[in-house]
């Protein structure tokens, strides 16, 4: 069995660790031999041929820095890429289909941006070799002989392939770009069909703006507009849907999916699940262990590679990823009618500069969890900091006495606390609820203002589910979170508030994952940034079907595992559904 030792440079501290137990214990060590050392100045390097993986070292390491894997029997191949000594290596690589859209579905630090960089020519692959610098487009196309990446490859080298590539971190444009949003675009555009592609992006009305005051939504939506400006026959997207509203998401969805044809393909990857669905017609699956090691599966039919994901068991591989089954349930309409109310208001209404909010009396029941469902700007933000005290209404009130803990939109911190000590109580009284199924345990000695977006997230949704409270308000949880981290958040979250009994209001983009934990729905209907109105708590086939009313989509449960799937446009059970004004399935 193939078996490969990986160090996380990051948590290696040779100096803090107490006289580096992993050297001291490692049974190869102490027999005269030097299979784990110490170069002058730097972090510990495993001997891959002399490890005999007894998983020693693993264990007397502090910091969780050491990884002894042992690889898949059915893992007969070298990998296409490994970064350096002791780390992450990439096995296979998905593949680009001509008149379709290919997904790829996979947590963080699985591979899923290195295999689309190779398949772009940002990287050049080293084959494992770590020390080499460079390879050539035939040594790719050799190494993939026999397989469907050979065909890619070679049309790649005799210049028949032409790729437009847009980057997961597009926060990183308006430090490599100054100007005009229309000018910018302009420059790039080698289509000649800048105000169609600008019109299809509803991004005319900030060609005006500066690129560096974008928001999110915006920055999204003007890379995806230079992408495909450029001339080019495959178009490959890293989280093209990320800072988008599920509007945006709709939207942005049908424009990807309409550049596939018979002489171009597409390659996507995305963390919504149902948006994933919708644009794709193939999907390859990542798995492995993060920041270790990942592996592409065999392509798969969208519908069947999802559940297959949602399963956690690659039959084919015979490779169980995930010990646990996601599943969704046929839940009959929750009524809590009779519950307590855990917190009410007065009709509320607020201004902010030309934005107004209102929202008429109503409350959140015990045991209920409540989602927000609306676009970018109308308001959801606004209304979550009234409930929560931060902000005051101009009119009405919010009941007092409530307890509430509130984890806000925006969660940046330049704190220097261990996360250890952020978390406080909550590693002894949450361990099983809340500390191991965020995985929280290897981030206890990292300070706060070291932490990535998705790790600060998890440990934000801990802290505040943590808290004495009878609501818990929780603003867009699966922010930053790869497909696998929201799974488990969504699950989390819904256990949590059926054994504590206690009260969630969540907003959120994500529809799997607000169909997966809600009771019931609230909806915000406006105009972004002018106006916005408050509905319900509506039951869920009420919110939601007077939420889809304006994507102009319909939803039903998919046959094998009951996940919600958006119906194709104009399909029968499209039609059906919107004849019958039953736009959500019951």
């Amino acid at each position: 069995m193939p078996r490969i030792a990986v160090v996380e440079k990051d948590k290696c501290h040779p100096d803090q660790c107490g006289g580096q137990p992993c050297m001291r214990f490692c049974p190869v060590n102490r027999g005269g031999e030097e299979c784990i050392t110490l170069p002058a100045g730097g972090k510990i390097v495993i001997d891959e041929e002399l490890c005999t993986g007894c998983g020693i070292c693993p264990k007397k390491c502090p910091f969780g820095a050491i990884h002894i894997i042992n690889l898949p029997e059915e893992l007969n191949q070298e990998p296409v890429h490994r970064f350096g000594q002791n780390e992450f290596r990439l096995y296979n690589l998905p593949t680009p289909v001509f008149g379709k859209v290919v997904g790829i579905i996979g947590r963080n630090g699985i591979g899923k941006s290195t295999a689309i960089k190779i398949l772009a020519g940002v990287i050049k692959p080293n084959f494992g070799d770590w020390k080499r610098k460079d390879s050539s487009i035939d040594e790719l196309i050799e190494f993939f002989r026999g397989r469907e990446a050979q065909k890619y490859f070679e049309k790649v080298r005799d210049r028949e392939i032409k790729i437009a590539y847009k980057p997961q971190n597009i926060d990183r444009i308006p430090k490599n770009a100054r100007g005009k949003v229309g000018e910018l675009l302009k420059k790039v555009d080698e289509t000649g069909k800048f105000e169609e592609i600008a019109e299809m992006l509803d991004i005319k009305n900030i060609l005006d703006n500066d690129i560096e005051k974008l928001s999110g939504g915006e920055l999204q939506r003007v890379a995806i507009a230079a992408t495909v400006l450029k001339k080019a026959n495959v178009y490959i997207f890293d989280e093209p849907t990320s800072y988008l509203d599920i509007k945006q998401r709709i939207r942005v969805s049908r424009f990807i999916r309409n550049l596939a044809n018979e002489s171009t393909a597409v390659l996507v990857v995305e963390h919504d699940l149902i948006i994933l669905d919708y644009l794709t017609d193939i999907v390859h699956l990542m798995y492995g262990k993060e920041v270790c090691y990942g592996i592409t599966s065999q392509p798969k039919p969208t519908r069947v590679g999802i559940n297959v994901y949602l399963e956690g068991f690659l039959h084919e591989e015979n490779v169980r990823f995930r010990p646990n089954q996601i599943t969704f349930s046929r839940r009959a309409p929750v009524r809590l009618m009779d519950a307590e109310a855990v917190v009410s208001w007065d009709k509320i209404s607020k201004t902010l500069g030309k934005f107004s909010l209102e929202a008429a009396e109503g409350s959140l029941k015990r045991k209920s969890v409540v989602g927000i469902l609306g676009e970018n700007g109308i308001g959801k933000s606004t209304f979550l900091r009234i409930l929560a005290g931060e902000e005051k209404g101009d009119e009405g009130s919010v009941g007092k006495g409530i307890q509430i803990a509130y984890k806000p939109q925006y969660i940046y911190t330049d704190s220097g606390e261990l996360v250890a000590g952020f978390l406080g109580d909550a590693l002894e009284k949450y361990d099983s609820q809340l500390i191991k199924p965020l995985e929280l345990r290897m981030l206890l000695t990292k300070k706060l203002n070291e932490l990535s977006g998705g790790e600060l997230q998890r440990v934000m949704i801990a802290k505040t589910l943590s808290q004495d409270a009878k609501l818990y308000l929780l603003d867009e949880p699966s922010a930053y979170l790869d497909i696998e981290q929201r799974l488990v958040t969504s699950k989390l979250i819904r256990d949590f508030m059926e054994q504590s009994g206690k009260a969630c209001l969540i907003v959120d983009h994500d529809l799997l994952l607000i169909d997966y934990l809600s009771d019931q729905l609230m909806i915000f209907l406006g105009q972004p940034a002018i106006k916005g109105r408050v509905t319900g708590p509506f039951e869920m086939e009420k919110g939601m079907n007077l939420f889809l009313q304006g994507l102009d989509i319909t939803l039903r449960r998919d046959a094998d595992s009951n996940r919600p799937r958006i119906n194709k446009p104009e399909s029968q059970k499209d039609r059906e559904q919107k004849s019958g004004g039953k736009l959500y399935y019951t």
